[in-house]
């Protein structure tokens, strides 16, 4: 029996499996385009978490999805999220935690900080907001220590400004370094590119996450509901 050709040529459809000298052969061949996508987008998907093939690449649904849910996942977020999910459970039984951290540019607060959050909390996410949690005259390096130990998640939104304080190395960029020692980060690129994030701070850059300029604010608000739910 000949060399499979799907490495190189891909059987994409019945008359391409027909062409193939090993898969000629067989009796029936059952032609799947999700899960060659998905193969393929495993090796071969971008920073921003989407496959290089078509652009987007097919859809799955992780096992954390609700029935009924109307959310369509890329193969890479859902390789993304997992480990995420896997932490957030592991943690489920810890008493008085809030279902996310959101770390943000002190310019966003009022802005697209602002909307994420209300967005989240609009599903029944506790979020962990420096606008309503540290308390003025407080110290803003402790009450940020105690939201990261007291949540399940950490979600950077990643903006031109908080670009612009983590090369100043302000507060954004030690709340930075306290998430990525856990693996429990998902980052949130707004308004920018996965390559000028990689240009500022390689290790974040390496992340895969969500982008608003593939989906919406609310579409990746109701993704990360999904992925903190029980």
């Amino acid at each position: 029996m000949g060399r499979c050709t799907a490495p190189v040529n891909g059987h994409r459809s019945a008359s391409a499996a027909a062409a193939c000298p090993a898969c000629s052969s067989r009796r029936s061949y059952s032609y799947s385009p999700s899960s060659y996508s998905s193969s393929y987008s495993s090796s071969g998907s971008s920073g921003g978490g989407r496959s290089s093939v078509g652009g987007y690449g097919s859809s799955g649904r992780p096992r954390w999805s609700r029935t009924g849910s109307s959310l369509v996942y890329t193969p890479a977020e859902v390789r993304t999220l997992t480990p995420v999910r896997e932490n957030i459970e592991k943690r489920a039984s810890l008493p008085d935690l809030r279902d996310v951290f959101l770390c943000h540019a002190w310019d966003d607060r009022k802005r697209a900080a602002k909307e994420l959050h209300d967005l989240l909390e609009s599903r029944g996410v506790s979020v962990w907001f420096s606008e309503k949690d540290v308390v003025l005259g407080t110290s803003l390096l402790r009450e940020i220590d105690k939201g990261l130990a007291k949540s399940r998640v950490g979600i950077v939104l990643v903006t031109p400004a908080l670009l612009s304080r983590v090369r100043g190395e302000g507060i954004a960029d030690k709340e930075l370094s306290a998430l990525l020692a856990r693996d429990l980060l998902v980052p949130i690129v707004h308004g920018t590119t996965y390559d000028a994030l990689r240009e500022v701070s390689p290790l974040l850059g390496s992340r895969s996450g969500m982008s608003t300029a593939e989906d919406t604010m609310a579409n990746v608000a109701a993704k990360l509901a999904e992925l903190v739910t029980p």
